[in-house]
C-alpha cells in the first residue's frame, strides 16, 4: 500500500510540474526555437552542487550568451518514475536559443570557458542534446 501512494503521490507531482505557467515572469518559448538540454546522470560517486549550478555556472553562462539567449531552466531531479529507485539525473540545464544561427555564434566563442566551470559543481560529464521545439502549449 505504500509503494500505491508514492507511485501516487510522483505521478500528481509530475502532472502538477506539466501545467502551463501562466505568470508574466515565464520565458518565452516558441515552437521552432532550439533547445539545448544538458543532462547529469546519476550514478555512484557522483557529486552535483545545485547551489553552485544555478547561483553561479548558469548566471555565467546567461552573462556570456547575452541577447542571444532567450530563456533558461534548471530542472534539479527530485524522484524516479519507480518508487525506491533513485533519480536518473541529479539536473537537467536547458538554454533556448531563437534559431541554430544564434546557438552557435553564443556557445561557439564561450564552450571553453564554460566546460572549464563544470568541475567546480560536478564530477559528471554532462551529455548534451540539441533539440528544436515543437510544440508549445
Amino acid at each position: 500500500m505504500k509503494i500505491k501512494i508514492s507511485f501516487l503521490l510522483i505521478v500528481f507531482v509530475i502532472l502538477l510540474s506539466c501545467q502551463k505557467n501562466n505568470t508574466t515572469d515565464s520565458p518565452e518559448i516558441k515552437e521552432g526555437m532550439i533547445k539545448v538540454a544538458i543532462f547529469y546522470e546519476n550514478a555512484e560517486g557522483k557529486t552535483f552542487d545545485m547551489d553552485y549550478y544555478s547561483n553561479k555556472h548558469m548566471p555565467m553562462a546567461a552573462s556570456l550568451f547575452g541577447d542571444a539567449l532567450k530563456a533558461m531552466i534548471i530542472d534539479k531531479g527530485m524522484a524516479n518514475g519507480t518508487p525506491d529507485l533513485p533519480v536518473p539525473y541529479l539536473a537537467i540545464g536547458y538554454f533556448y536559443f531563437e534559431d541554430m544561427d544564434s546557438f552557435k555564434n553564443a556557445m561557439g566563442p564561450n564552450s571553453d570557458q564554460l566546460k572549464a566551470d563544470v568541475p567546480n559543481y560536478t564530477n559528471i560529464l554532462p551529455m548534451i542534446q540539441i533539440s528544436e521545439v515543437l510544440t508549445v502549449e
